[in-house]
């Protein structure tokens, strides 16, 4: 029965404990916090004097509900060492009970005389006092007791409530020898308090049939008065009102009953009906004052005109009609605003206590009741309306900080007038917290007003295990402080703060912690400070409801966060880190994911043969880790595709071809899990040549490119579209045009102008006027798209890539045209010298006379006229040889004993990187020379002919 406490007993963790040991987890939580904030209020274990007090209600509701109970009590436990105890709110103890009558003659005055008051701020750990401040059910063993002289016994003690109003009206507790403990005890302790909590009902239900009974007694002495009553609202329903019509008067008879006073108001039915209703005073003969509420229905074709009575208003519509709104008071498990009881249908039905009524319609009684009664029936209902709408409101997106916000946005100011969220960072990061009471983080701080000192927003709070915060979350329960004058564990945390809080009528906390999964989250507290009332045990309920429902959309924000977070990181991994250098045009690029989830979109640049340059912008239906994934796979592939040198349409070919392969496998496994699924994604790919300055393209399904010309033009030329990748069976064309230096080529995923919440062409137009700016560089013209023309919260994925192309100066560019015949190769060898001289590349004159002569020879050997000579003076020496031949040279290994065949081995050693392109006329063999010695040692290049295999 005692605390779990890893071999520490309760009396060795207290003794550790009093030297200022620590003893977290040896103790049990509230044991420990009690014995926390004993030490905070200054008690010593000799020195816990309780106060008497002499004004006790010893005939009050309490008493007469609790002692049919106490005796029941009494007789069961007798012959034993057992002692029975009912205290009021405060702690101070109304009622004895012994099992053995003989121990009231040892037992000291303070524990056997009703009047001494054990609240824990006197008293200490006990369990009157605890089962007060933590406003449940509680069990004190021996020396868990913070007073000496309790350190032989043990209790168990619980709350009474009154089922209507919530409020704690008292404390029964069982004590008994500590080495007679018994589990059995606690049920039978929450049997007798929940006895004594259903007659305090009963009691409430017999003011109510007593004031029912006055209301009957009026109508049957007055003049012509009627006895037909039977609790039913027979007549009102026959006259055509249904159970909806119904439920809306009890609704405005509830708030009416509130108001406590005189009033008329008119109530608008479903279908057009109006009903009017009557509010009066009414007292019972033992003197309970109540209001009666009546319901006036209009006969057809008329409508009742309600006269204006002796202190009662004139009839108006409900809506002007001025009620005093009814206080948040203890929060109510049910609604219990009265009866529902007869109706009649006669002329002049009388008023009550003497009061007129008008003789038109029919007439009936809907409700009767008390006014606290009556708001608290209203309180219940605002509940619910809170709950229900908390379930829609709170969870509107999948951002953590936004759902917190919800939260407070839905408590304040309708439960709480402040709300603050503290959240540990790894939540805010997506990540699942290991210790969720440190590293807080001031999420969200929100109120009625903004001058109230919390702590602010986007700061760390450094709490104490004492503060209650802490303690709700060690314990896994929310932790009520009605009074914050009295909470010495919040207090502690910083006083001066907690002052200016005091000063600016901060007088009631609630803190609750965000579960989900059973994992803490983080932790919710709400304040009080401009209603009067304290929180209560049923705001305690609505909090903790509240807090749930808001720790489950969190707990969903932080894992889609976690996964977010996670795609996007596979998103930029797959994405350039940075552009391969080259001279064919200066590049910028963007990318911006989607609100809702990372897509598929992407882009890449690719230096192609002859100082080209390819320009490629793509994009994957779907979101998450599939479409950043897939999309990985086309980037690789289309790279691939890139280096064979094909054309635009030659590429998307080979994509459409592989995402239909892809597509048919993802079929045959998501069949095999149950669900199929679908890979699409179009794609927009350009080729862009600077000694040309011709730019071809081709595009799948995607968004033309914009061309922004050097007078700033814009232009979105009409490329064929093409169908997008995966469907297979249609061909892809291309288009080519002229891009002046200077020129900008945007490239751009349909995220950038397609957006569910704007007019396309609108969106078009704002891209336009974006681009019209020609002297702007790329990173410029990236920024001013992003900024006018993204929207605010995007909705799709947005990659952007921006080219502005510039020229090869043709001075850098030498051609030879030349026929097939063998003797010409020397000339051409002297004419590559004397050009390289003029360039001042005479380091590299001896690599490219051997390059050339190889393929010179090849083309005249093997290849068909015309043929030509290109040298292309850029960031290498490119060498390109082209014929109208279409068949390619091969890479091979002679024998020793080969005459030929190293000639090709010859061009791959002495060249930084070969190959060959089909063109339209034929084909094209190019060699790169590095315009740096290799290893940057005179040599180096004839240190290649070392690998070559002998003659």
């Amino acid at each position: 029965m005692g605390p779990a406490g890893e071999g520490i007993g309760p009396a060795r963790a207290r003794e550790q404990f009093l030297r200022e040991g620590s003893v977290e987890g040896a103790v049990r939580s509230p044991i420990l916090n009690s014995w926390r904030r004993s030490r905070s209020l200054g008690l010593t274990p000799e020195g816990c004097d309780l106060p008497f007090s002499q004004d006790l209600d010893l005939d009050g509701r309490l008493v007469h509900a609790a002692v049919p109970v106490l005796d029941r009590l009494q007789s069961r436990f007798a012959g034993r060492n057992m002692n029975v105890s009912l205290a009021d709110g405060r702690g101070a103890v109304l009622q004895r009970r012994f099992g053995e009558a003989s121990l009231v003659r040892h037992l000291a005055a303070i524990q056997s005389v009703p009047g001494f008051v054990f609240a824990e701020q006197f008293g200490g750990t006990n369990g009157i006092g605890l089962a007060l401040a933590e406003r449940q059910l509680i069990n004190v063993y021996g020396a868990e007791h913070f007073a000496e002289r309790s350190q032989s016994s043990a209790c168990a003690a619980i709350p009474v409530r009154d089922l209507l109003s919530g409020r704690i009206e008292g404390v029964l507790c069982l004590g008994f020898p500590v080495t007679d403990a018994d589990a059995s005890l606690n049920s039978v302790i929450r049997k007798a308090a929940g006895a004594i909590e259903r007659r305090l009902l009963e009691q409430s239900s017999t003011r109510e049939r007593a004031l029912l009974q006055a209301y009957l007694d009026a109508r049957r002495h007055a003049p012509g008065g009627d006895t037909s009553g039977n609790g039913q609202l027979g007549e009102l329903a026959e006259s055509g009102l249904d159970w909806r019509d119904q439920m809306i008067l009890k609704e405005k008879a509830t708030e009416l009953i509130t108001s406590a006073q005189r009033a008329a108001v008119e109530v608008s039915l479903p279908g057009g009906r109006r009903v009017t209703l009557l509010s009066r005073p009414v007292t019972s003969a033992s003197g309970v004052e109540g209001i009666v509420i009546e319901a006036v229905l209009p006969s057809a074709h008329q409508r009742v005109a309600v006269p204006a009575e002796a202190g009662m208003p004139p009839v108006l519509p409900a809506e002007q009609v001025v009620v005093p709104a009814a206080p948040l008071p203890g929060r109510l498990p049910f609604a219990a605003p009265g009866r529902a009881v007869a109706t009649v249908r006669r002329p002049g039905t009388p008023g009550v206590t003497g009061s007129t009524a008008p003789d038109s319609g029919t007439r009936g009684l809907v409700m009767v009741g008390e006014p606290e009664v009556g708001k608290f029936a209203v309180a219940a209902r605002r509940r619910l309306e809170l709950l229900s709408e908390a379930s829609t409101r709170i969870g509107t997106t999948l951002d953590v900080s936004r759902t917190a916000q919800e939260l407070a946005e839905m408590a304040v100011p309708r439960l709480a007038d402040f709300i603050t969220i503290d959240l540990p960072e790894a939540v805010l990061r997506g990540e699942e917290p290991t210790g969720p009471r440190t590293g807080l983080h001031r999420t969200v701080v929100h109120g009625i007003r903004d001058d109230c000192p919390f702590y602010p927003a986007g700061e760390q709070v450094d709490l104490r295990p004492t503060t209650p915060q802490l303690r709700c979350l060690a314990a896994g329960e929310p932790v009520l402080e009605p009074d914050l004058r009295a909470a010495t564990g919040w207090i502690a945390q910083d006083p001066a703060h907690a002052q200016e809080l005091l000063d600016h009528h901060v007088h009631s906390l609630i803190t609750v912690p965000l579960l989900a999964r059973g994992i803490a989250l983080g932790v919710a507290s709400f304040y009080r400070s401009a209603d009067p009332a304290p929180f209560g045990d049923d705001d305690r309920s609505l909090a903790q409801e509240l807090a749930t429902r808001a720790a489950i959309c969190i707990d969903n924000a932080r894992r889609y966060t976690r996964e977010h977070t996670m795609v996007l990181a596979l998103q930029r991994s797959l994405l350039p880190h940075s552009f391969p250098e080259q001279n064919a045009v200066e590049v910028a690029s963007r990318y911006m994911p989607a609100e809702s989830g990372v897509g598929g979109d992407w882009f890449d640049v690719i230096p192609l043969s002859g100082t080209r340059i390819a320009l490629i912008v793509g994009d994957v239906v779907g979101h998450g880790m599939h479409a950043a994934a897939t999309m990985g796979r086309l980037r690789i592939a289309a790279r691939n595709f890139a280096e064979l040198d094909l054309g635009p349409d030659e590429v998307l070919t080979h994509l459409d071809n592989l995402v239909g392969r892809l597509d048919r496998d993802e079929d045959t496994a998501e069949a095999a899990a149950g669900s199929p699924g679908i890979i699409g994604a179009t794609c927009l790919y350009a080729i862009y040549d600077p000694t040309s300055q011709q730019c071809v393209m081709a595009r799948s399904g995607h968004p033309p490119p914009a061309i922004v010309r050097p007078d700033g033009t814009v232009t979105f030329p009409d490329l064929p579209a093409g169908p997008p990748l995966g469907l297979g069976g249609l061909p892809f064309e291309t288009a080519a045009c002229h891009l002046p230096e200077g020129s900008q080529l945007v490239l751009y995923t349909d995220g950038l102008i397609q957006d569910r919440h704007r007019d396309f062409d609108l969106s078009l137009d704002r891209l336009r006027q974006a681009l019209a700016h020609p002297d702007r560089s790329p990173e410029d013209t990236c920024e001013a798209v992003l900024r006018t023309v993204v929207p605010d919260h995007p909705t799709d994925d947005i990659a952007l890539l921006v080219a502005r192309t510039r020229v090869l100066d043709p001075r850098r560019i030498a051609t030879w045209d030349l026929a097939a015949d063998p003797a010409l190769v020397s000339g051409i060898r002297a004419g590559v010298t004397r050009q390289l001289a003029e360039w001042g590349l005479d380091e590299v004159v001896f690599a490219t006379e051997l390059l050339l002569s190889e393929l010179v020879t090849n083309a005249i050997r093997y290849g068909t006229e015309p043929i030509q000579v290109r040298l292309l003076h850029d960031r290498t020496l490119i060498c390109e040889v082209s014929d109208a031949g279409s068949t390619a040279p091969h890479l091979r290994h002679a024998a020793t004993t080969d005459e030929g065949g190293r000639g090709l081995f010859l061009v791959a050693q002495l060249a930084q990187a070969w190959g060959t392109r089909y063109t339209a006329d034929g084909k094209v063999i190019w060699a790169e020379c590095a315009l740096e010695v290799p290893g940057g040692k005179p040599g180096a290049v004839e240190a290649h002919f070392d690998d070559i295999p002998a003659i």
